[in-house]
């Protein structure tokens, strides 16, 4: 009779269960009546404000019928799978208001999720329900609604419980586990994780924590070989159409436990889900929330304690940059470095080691990572390893993996100067070590911690260019190889087009090299007081010569250099402004590298002083009063170009200080008391065979006189069988080096005299051998005057350089001191070493006429060393009347069209003597409007060029040719 009193939609839900009698015969399907369901959720779309109402009776009874099952009551179960079926109904008819079911419906799954979590049908059809909601919802109510909100994570974690559980019964395992993952996928692409970004972060930390147990359980061989085809393959069937439609028009994937016929699941379809699963929430966050991921995914290892796993760590790291969107890749080595950086214990943890371990390995991924600051994470990386030796500078644990780590920022090159900027920031960082050291709590660990720091930072900047070169080279051979297979396939058209795109790619790719300027800050550790820091800055430099340096005009063979020029006559009339004059920095670079050669095989100390540290050590001594302009003038004339600290007491002027005190020390005659070691003299012996055959033009013009002036001093020694020792190790370094300058240019009187003097010498008896050497032997020595007249006499030495015999004498002969060199002889034009060798900026265009011609009123053209620009071209386009380069918007300072010059007649004070008369009120027009763009365009090198600067200042000479 109760019927008689109850709502429609009551009575419309009650109709749709079975008779109670015939509830345990409705399996195994467990269905509601399909006449009335039809009925009830026609009734629901079409009275939308009953549909809480529903929900609300559904999820009453729904209850009732949890707890009845939990007690073991068979017919409740049944009732609570057609429960389910009716609500999972009702979601999917009644898309359009599922805000309105949405509490009812969420709070269920939980009531069974939390009631028989171990019925797997059950579950799986709570599961297929929950996956219907998260389908057709837009989250709005996760956050706004906070009843709903808990129930919704709640079920998660029911859910993220189900997807990491064990079980003895491996089968079972792999069902239950693929339920949870099932229900988290979807929770994944749904707008409930990303409508309220203040609920992602526990969303987000709730659902990897499953994904991420089940990860670290499969072996790395089986999650390569899976996530190849997770982009590949197409996404599973409920997520097929997630993102791709409307939300009423999406169908939600059913969920079940087993398909009568097939096998059970295995451990490898679990760990595919996960990594789909991973995947799908990688791919849609933005960089906000990939933050959140990041912070989830330390969280939950710490949590599970799978940092020893270095392996599983650097798989997961590497997997979160590669399917993170494009642009926000760079969040994920970011958040890494600054959890690293914040990480403040004083011992070594799991958790450091593994942190680095996935920064290197993300940054030694082929993935691209754009947006990324290299500068900030190499100055993080520098303030971490610094702090890690100054903690233990024997650290043998953390400070090769963090060196690794810094090396590994050169694998990605994203900008032509970036290598060049990062190794000057490392640079920059040495100069201050190398001057400062490292601050220490306990001072008697000072000078260890010092080296250590010094040693570990050029490690890592010879990694970092050692990386760039490899990465280069593997992409330009992966290039090539694919080119040669599309050649052989006979796919012409293919090839053609990659041939171009390898073409751009190459030129886009190509990087700058480390100028020569940056890297002479790193010079003067080849005299530091430590043995192990001569070593590897030798090393390093070995490196740098050989791999990076850049040699503009140079060839690794002398006899190759001087055919390829040979063969223009305009190039060859033009060597010697390359390379005659000491102002470019390669010159600069070598003089200064000689320069400390020589103070290492001759100083009788290379011990720093104690008050070297001290803030004070740049300031005037009493007795030299001229020390601190000496000091200056040598760290300007070091590199006047370099973008440096400019502070006059900074740590490159107490460097130089350093190295004027050095320099004062040296001794006018040889001392047993020199204290460069038999390995110091096999490393600058290295240095110097790795200068002459790498850069043989330069190398000579800086290497000769420093030969000769090392060999004159060893003419005068200290009596005593220590400093013959020397004299003959010196010597037979010399002889050494003078056998690859002979091999080099093929000069065979050198080699022979070399040879002779290498037998002579390795004869003499050594040091703690019975004779002494007595100093009558060390005649045996190369003679260094037949050395250098055979090498001023060398045809193709001569050639190479374009210079006669008695020009290569004058220049190779030249005072040597190591001052001198430091200094560079003398400042020269920022422009005298341009290809055309005329002193004027190389963006000019100036015509090649106008070089083989008497052009004095060229020098008007270099009023302004600034050349032509984007500035420029906008002020025209602007309409100014002026430009913004004088040199393009004065006439001539001085005309040589009303002059006679009497240059050639030998004047050297190239007076200029009027011939003709000529009206000076006509102005120069100023160009404007068009022909003012066009002008600068054509100054450009930009659009049709139909002049040039020979037919406005000489216009007469236009006409009569």
């Amino acid at each position: 009779m109760h019927l008689l009193f109850s709502a429609n939609h009551v009575k419309l839900l009650n109709s749709c269960y079975p008779p109670t009698s015939a509830l345990l015969t409705a399996g195994p399907d467990y269905s509601p009546n399909s006449h009335e369901l039809s009925r009830l959720t026609y009734y629901a779309s079409n009275h939308p404000g009953k549909l809480s109402k529903i929900g609300g009776e559904l999820e009453k009874r729904l209850k009732v019928e949890c707890r009845k099952a939990k007690a073991g009551n068979i017919r409740s179960r049944a009732s609570l799978l057609i429960s389910l079926s009716i609500f999972r109904s009702l979601a999917t008819e009644c898309r359009r208001d599922i805000a309105l079911l949405s509490p009812s419906l969420v709070g269920s799954v939980y009531a069974t999720l939390a009631s028989v979590p171990s019925d797997l049908e059950v579950v799986a059809r709570a599961a297929s329900v929950f996956t219907a909601w998260t389908t057709y919802t837009n989250g709005h109510l996760i956050g706004a609604d906070s009843s709903m909100t808990n129930d919704y994570l709640a079920a998660l974690r029911q859910f993220a419980t189900l997807s990491c559980c064990g079980s003895e019964d491996q089968e079972t395992q792999n069902r239950t586990r693929l339920i949870g993952l099932a229900a988290l996928t979807a929770a994944l692409n749904s707008e409930a994780l990303y409508n309220d970004i203040g609920q992602f972060g526990s969303q987000v930390s709730t659902m990897l924590r499953p994904i991420m147990v089940v990860l670290f359980q499969t072996s790395i061989d089986v999650l390569d070989e899976q996530s190849s085809a997770v982009k590949d393959a197409p996404a599973s069937p409920y997520l097929a159409e997630f993102r791709t439609r409307p939300a009423l028009e999406r169908r939600a994937a059913s969920i079940h436990v087993h398909v009568d016929g097939d096998k059970g699941p295995s451990t490898s379809d679990v760990s595919d889900a996960a990594l789909r699963a991973l995947f799908s929430l990688l791919s849609h966050a933005n960089g906000a929330q990939l933050g959140y991921i990041m912070q989830s995914l330390f969280d939950n290892l710490e949590e599970v304690k799978d940092w020893t796993n270095l392996d599983h760590c650097c798989w997961l790291a590497q997997k979160t940059a590669e399917w993170a969107q494009y642009q926000y890749r760079y969040v994920v080595p970011t958040w890494l470095v600054e959890r690293l950086l914040h990480l403040d214990s004083p011992l070594v943890t799991s958790i450091e080691t593994a942190l680095t371990a996935m920064v290197t390995a993300v940054f030694g991924s082929p993935t691209p990572l754009i947006n990324l600051s290299s500068s900030d994470i190499l100055s993080n990386l520098l303030t971490l390893l610094l702090r890690r030796v100054s903690i233990n500078s024997d650290d043998s644990s953390s400070l090769p993996d963090l060196v690794q780590c810094i090396a590994s920022l050169g694998c990605h090159v994203y900008y032509s100067d970036q290598i060049q900027d990062l190794a000057g920031e490392l640079i920059n960082r040495l100069v201050v070590i190398e001057v400062q050291g490292v601050l220490v709590r306990d001072q008697r660990f000072f000078l260890q911690s010092r080296s250590t720091a010094i040693r570990c930072l050029l490690e890592g900047l010879v990694g970092l260019i050692r990386a760039a070169n490899l990465t280069e080279s593997t992409s330009s051979f992966e290039k090539s190889r694919k080119l040669t297979l599309e050649l052989a396939t006979g796919n012409s058209s293919s090839a053609d087009a990659s041939r171009k795109d390898r073409g751009t790619n190459e030129r886009v790719s190509r990087r700058t090299r480390v100028p020569a300027d940056i890297w002479q800050d790193t010079l003067s550790l080849l005299c530091d007081s430590d043995a192990s820091v001569r070593k590897q800055c030798s090393s390093a430099l070995n490196y740098y010569i050989t791999q990076e340096m850049p040699k503009h005009g140079e060839t690794s063979d002398g006899l190759k250099h001087v055919r390829k020029f040979a063969e223009n006559s305009l190039r060859q009339n033009q060597i010697p402004h390359l390379f005659h004059h000491t102002g470019d920095a390669g010159s600069k670079f070598l003089n200064a590298v000689h320069a400390y050669i020589y103070i290492l095989a001759t100083s009788p100390s290379l011990v720093i002083p104690s008050n070297a540290y001290a803030v004070g050590t740049s300031q005037t001594s009493p007795g030299n009063p001229d020390r601190e302009t000496n000091d200056d003038s040598l760290s300007q004339s070091q590199n006047p170009n370099r973008r440096s600290i400019t502070n006059p007491h900074g740590p490159r002027a107490r460097k130089a200080s350093l190295v004027i005190r050095l320099l004062e020390r040296n001794p006018a005659t040889f001392s047993s008391s020199a204290q460069a070691s038999e390995e110091d003299y096999a490393n600058l012996l290295q240095v110097l065979t790795t200068v002459q055959r790498h850069l043989p033009i330069r190398g000579l013009l800086a290497g000769i006189p420093m030969l000769l002036a090392l060999d004159g001093f060893t003419k005068t020694f200290d009596s005593g069988s220590i400093a013959v020792h020397h004299v003959i190790t010196i010597r037979t370094v010399l002889a050494h080096v003078w056998l690859t300058i002979g091999q080099v240019w093929s000069s065979p009187t050198v080699v022979k005299l070399a040879e002779q003097a290498i037998t002579s010498l390795s004869s003499l008896p050594s040091l703690d051998s019975t004779p002494q050497v007595s100093v009558n032997d060390l005649h045996m020595g190369l003679d260094p005057d037949e050395a250098f007249a055979a090498i001023i006499s060398c045809r193709s030495i001569q050639e190479a350089l374009g210079i006669d015999q008695e020009g290569l004498s004058r220049r190779l002969s030249a005072k040597w001191t190591p001052e001198l060199a430091l200094r560079d002889f003398e400042s020269t034009s920022a422009y005298e070493t341009t290809f055309r060798g005329d002193g004027i900026s190389p963006l000019l265009k100036i015509s090649p006429a106008l070089m083989h011609i008497e052009n004095i009123s060229l020098q008007s053209l270099t009023r302004s060393t600034r050349g032509l620009g984007v500035t420029d071209l906008r002020e025209a386009l602007e309409g100014r009347s002026s430009m913004s380069n004088p040199a393009l918007a004065r006439p001539p300072s001085v005309s040589t069209l009303d002059h006679a010059s009497s240059f050639m007649g030998g004047d050297p004070s190239l007076r200029l003597t009027q011939t003709r008369s000529r009206s000076r009120s006509k102005k120069r027009s100023v160009p404007n409007g068009s022909g003012e763009v066009r002008d600068v365009l054509t100054r450009l090198g930009i659009g049709k060029q139909n002049g040039n600067l020979l037919k406005a200042t000489f216009p007469a000479l236009q006409k009569s040719g």
